[in-house]
């Protein structure tokens, strides 16, 4: 099983694509591409809000386990 890439190089390779996206509908010859350059530009930028969103979540909760200990240790003393 592969590991996943590391979430700056995931968005690198998205913003890589959404260029392409940009290229292929400069060249798009009718609606129909157009169309599908369209629908593809909001997967992608779905997929790089997701792992922005996702990393905002992982700072969230390891601060909210630092908090956690934080309570924990003064409940201790």
């Amino acid at each position: 099983m592969d590991k996943h890439k590391p979430s700056e190089e995931m968005i690198k390779d998205l913003d890589n694509i959404l260029s392409k996206l940009n290229a292929m509908e400069i060249v798009a010859s009718d609606d129909y591409q157009k169309s599908s350059v369209k629908v593809m530009r909001a997967l992608v930028e779905g997929q790089m809000h997701s792992i922005n969103e996702f990393g905002h979540l992982k700072k969230a909760m390891d601060l909210l386990m630092l908090q956690i200990f934080d309570v924990q240790n003064k409940s201790k003393n």
